[in-house]
């Protein structure tokens, strides 16, 4: 039975919709689906899915995609339209249990957001997230499916693409071990084509590291010395290993949180604006 005080936070990106019920602070029930950009049609679909009604809401907080072009209301219930910035620092914050960090949300592309309490601001970020991951796959390995991608990559050894530093300069560099890569993919230049899981493990490898030296030198210019990684690329395993793995190089502390319902961020942070 469906308690009082229910808000629903929904998150309209480019491949996803997120959605959360939460009462009070707590999620109650969430769902990730598709339903295309924000429209009171995309919405009707989220609740219908959800298997909720209008009258069960004190209200929906939207944030993402064209959101802010929703009208005030659906069926006289209060549409809050919430700063996608604010909501990713606020829900990646509060996902952590911390009070401030970066928050790179790794999704379609990444945004990375100076999280300070109630305050965030976008800082920086990079078009390189997760559908450069899908686009390549699709190309190159003939699936954009990132169960696939991920399951292949698992399978793989990002070596026998990558240029390593052994290769380019016969070592290691500062504390950088030698199995540190120089060149993404840079051994398709003269070698044969490689394995498809090969092929995965190295795109893994090229986005992840993109997405994590970024953060790192964004972290150290904002100030904040915690990084939470949130967003639907964190989901995949063989991601969050690739990006793990650039803390690891650089020895770096502390190392990036990467909290439970990573995915669900930015929904639930707008939700948690829309509470003060």
């Amino acid at each position: 039975m469906l308690g009082p005080m229910l808000r629903l936070g929904v998150d309209f990106g480019l491949t996803n919709t997120d959605a959360v019920l939460v009462e009070g602070q707590r999620i109650v029930a969430e769902k990730t689906l598709q339903t295309g950009p924000a429209s009171l049609e995309a919405l009707h679909q989220v609740l219908e899915t959800l298997g909720l009604k209008p009258a069960q809401l004190e209200l929906i907080a939207c944030t993402g995609g064209l959101s802010r072009r929703l009208p005030d209301d659906l069926e006289g219930l209060q549409l809050e339209k919430v700063g996608e910035a604010l909501a990713v620092g606020r829900g990646g914050l509060a996902l952590a249990g911390l009070s401030e960090a970066l928050v790179v949300s790794a999704g379609t592309g990444t945004a990375m957001i100076a999280a300070r309490g109630a305050t965030a601001q976008h800082f920086t970020g990079s078009a390189v997230g997760g559908g450069t991951l899908l686009g390549l796959s699709r190309l190159l390995l003939g699936t954009a499916d990132p169960l696939e991608v991920a399951r292949l990559a698992e399978k793989g050894d990002p070596g026998r693409v990558d240029a390593t530093l052994l290769d380019v300069i016969g070592g290691g560099i500062g504390h950088l071990p030698p199995d540190a890569t120089a060149v993404n993919l840079g051994r398709l230049v003269r070698e044969a084509p490689p394995r498809p899981e090969d092929l995965a493990a190295g795109l893994v490898t090229l986005v992840g590291q993109v997405i994590a030296v970024i953060s790192l030198n964004a972290a150290r210019a904002a100030g904040l010395s915690q990084i939470v990684l949130v967003g639907h690329l964190t989901d995949l395993a063989p991601v969050r290993a690739a990006l793990e793995r650039v803390w690891y190089f650089y020895r770096v502390e502390p190392r990036p949180l990467i909290p439970p319902k990573a995915g669900l961020a930015t929904a639930y942070g707008a939700v948690l604006c829309s509470l003060g």
